[in-house]
C-alpha cells in the first residue's frame, strides 16, 4: 500500500479543506477520507451513550468500535443517517475535545490508514501529512483568518435555517485553533514539505486548481 499515492490536505476548522479535498479527489478519480468525520462520529457516539468527553478510556472505547460507514455522500452511525447531526456546532466542539485525547487518536490511527487504496487517496484533516500519511507525495496545508472562517460557517448555518452569532463563531474558531495547535499528540501544524495555501481571499475553484497544479508538479519531481 505504500506505493498507493496519497494527497493530504490539512488545516484548521472551516478553512475549506473538506470541500477542496472532495473536489480534488473527484478530479483525480481517487478515494476520499474525511478524517474529521471520524472524530465527529466518535464525539456523537460518546454523547449519545452518555460518556463524558473528557473520559479518555470511555471515548477511546467508542472510537475503537465505531459502527461508521460512508456511502454516496452520506454518513451512517450503525443504522442511523447522521450526515447532518455530525455537522452540528456542539458535535464539532466535542470532536475538537476528543481529538486531543491520545487514546482516541491511537484508536483511529490504523482505521484512517486503511483508506489508502488504489488508485489513490485524498485525505483531509489536521494531521494527515504529519502523522497519518507522513510519506504522502503531495501535502497541502490550507488556512484562512479566524474571521473569514467564522463568516463561512455563519453563512452555512444561516442558509440551513439555524441561528448563529458571528462573534461567538469567531471566538469558537480561536478556541479550537488554540486547542488543536497546543495538544500534546499530533498538534495542528503544517508538514515541513507542505504547500501553504491561504484561502482567506480565495474561492473554492481557485483553491482546487492550486492543489491540482501542485500535485501535478510533485508528480513530475
Amino acid at each position: 500500500m505504500s506505493r498507493v499515492p496519497v494527497l493530504t490536505i490539512d488545516g484548521p476548522s472551516a478553512s475549506g479543506k473538506g470541500t477542496v479535498a472532495e473536489r480534488v479527489a473527484r478530479a483525480l478519480g481517487f478515494h476520499y477520507l474525511d478524517s474529521g468525520a471520524l472524530y465527529r462520529l466518535t464525539a456523537l457516539a460518546a454523547m449519545q451513550a452518555g460518556v463524558a468527553l473528557d473520559d479518555e478510556a470511555g471515548v477511546a472505547a467508542r472510537a475503537a468500535e465505531l459502527p461508521a460507514r460512508f456511502h454516496e455522500g452520506r454518513v451512517w452511525l450503525a443504522d442511523a443517517d447522521v450526515t447532518d447531526a455530525i455537522r452540528a456546532e456542539a458535535v464539532g466542539e466535542g470532536a475538537s475535545r476528543v481529538a486531543a485525547l491520545p487514546a482516541v487518536r491511537a484508536a483511529l490511527l490504523e482505521r484512517q490508514r486503511a483508506y489508502r487504496q488504489p488508485p489513490g487517496l485524498v485525505a483531509d484533516g489536521r494531521d494527515m501529512g504529519t502523522v497519518i500519511f507522513p510519506d504522502a507525495a503531495t501535502k497541502v496545508f490550507l488556512t484562512a483568518s479566524a474571521q473569514a472562517r467564522a463568516e463561512r460557517r455563519y453563512k452555512q448555518l444561516i442558509e440551513k435555517g439555524n441561528s448563529a452569532s458571528l462573534r461567538a463563531l469567531v471566538a469558537d474558531m480561536q478556541a479550537r485553533d488554540a486547542r488543536d495547535t497546543a495538544r500534546a499528540v499530533a498538534p495542528l501544524r503544517p508538514a515541513p514539505d507542505a504547500l501553504l495555501l491561504d484561502t482567506t481571499h480565495m474561492g473554492i475553484e481557485a483553491a482546487v486548481q492550486a492543489v491540482l497544479d501542485h500535485h501535478r508538479t510533485q508528480q513530475g519531481n
